[in-house]
């Protein structure tokens, strides 16, 4: 046999292209409150705080006027954009054409920036009163200390009484935002006796999505600082998401780039936390 034969050896490529492992979109969208159609470069949603009846003494007296105390929270919209460019050229030294994996991983980051969006604002500073020009910081009151440890039985059961202390309607759903790492703490601190222990099992498996009056969702965007790891438990109308434009694609033809074909994507949004009662921050240690 020829020692030259390796010359003529065939190498096949694979024509797709495969998206590596990451967060497919948004998965907190859909646990806050929404609005759409936002115009301008601020929204702004007004509220009502809650008042007192107070009882009658007397026969024909004067009607009560009871005044309705009343606050506003401040949206700031935001733009996010990406694009890529495809050479026809590349397409034909790789035999792939990537125009649709591109879209896609495109929409995924569209869909991640809207989740890191609204971890923000959970936590950060929220903006009130007429103008949306006084800062609002989460109480500490409303947040649960990591104790030097990760998270525990002991640490859901005081977010939902903040909650509930809160007076928070028991008609809205509650959320919690998580890391694997913390479904593992969970999982590591529950004794194989306990009645929770399936439970949390069947949690960490991914069979249910709800413990404790939680549903919880996993995300790893999460913030992370000096080894404390910031959960997030809210109701559903706690946090709200405003949209001035969803994520829209395109694909063009850039004439200025050499005829290459660009995937673009864009959107305008922002989002606030509504009421401080109604989020709470799990503070999680891992060392």
């Amino acid at each position: 046999m020829s020692f030259q034969i390796t010359t003529a050896f065939v190498q096949q490529y694979s024509s797709n292209v495969a998206i590596l492992s990451q967060q497919k979109g948004s998965v907190l969208r859909d646990a806050v409150r929404v609005e759409d159609n936002i115009v301008g470069k601020y929204a702004y949603f007004d509220q009502i705080n809650s008042t007192s009846a107070r009882q009658r003494t007397t026969r024909h007296g004067d009607t009560p006027l009871i005044s309705t105390p009343h606050a506003r929270r401040r949206v700031t919209l935001l733009d996010w954009d990406w694009a890529d460019l495809i050479d026809d050229l590349d397409k034909v030294k790789t035999l792939i054409d990537p125009q649709n994996s591109y879209a896609l991983n495109a929409a995924y980051a569209m869909g991640r920036a809207i989740d890191e969006e609204i971890i923000a604002r959970a936590r950060g500073t929220a903006y009130t009163g007429e103008a949306g020009a006084t800062s609002t910081t989460l109480p500490s009151a409303n947040k649960v200390a990591h104790a030097s440890g990760g998270l525990t039985i002991a640490k859901l059961r005081s977010a939902r009484k903040i909650l509930r202390q809160g007076n928070v309607d028991k008609s809205i759903p509650l959320y919690m935002a998580v890391s694997a790492e913390e479904l593992d703490d969970l999982l590591g601190t529950t004794q194989v006796t306990s009645a929770d222990y399936n439970t949390v099992r069947a949690l960490v498996q991914g069979e249910i999505d709800t413990f404790m009056g939680f549903k919880f969702i996993h995300t790893e965007l999460l913030t992370e600082t000096s080894s404390v790891r910031y959960c997030i438990a809210w109701a559903e109308d706690g946090l709200l998401l405003g949209v001035g434009a969803n994520p829209v694609g395109r694909i063009s033809e850039r004439s200025d780039k050499n005829y290459s074909t660009q995937v673009y994507y864009s959107m305008s949004l922002g989002a606030t936390r509504m009421e401080e009662a109604k989020i709470v921050e799990v503070q999680c240690y891992h060392a």
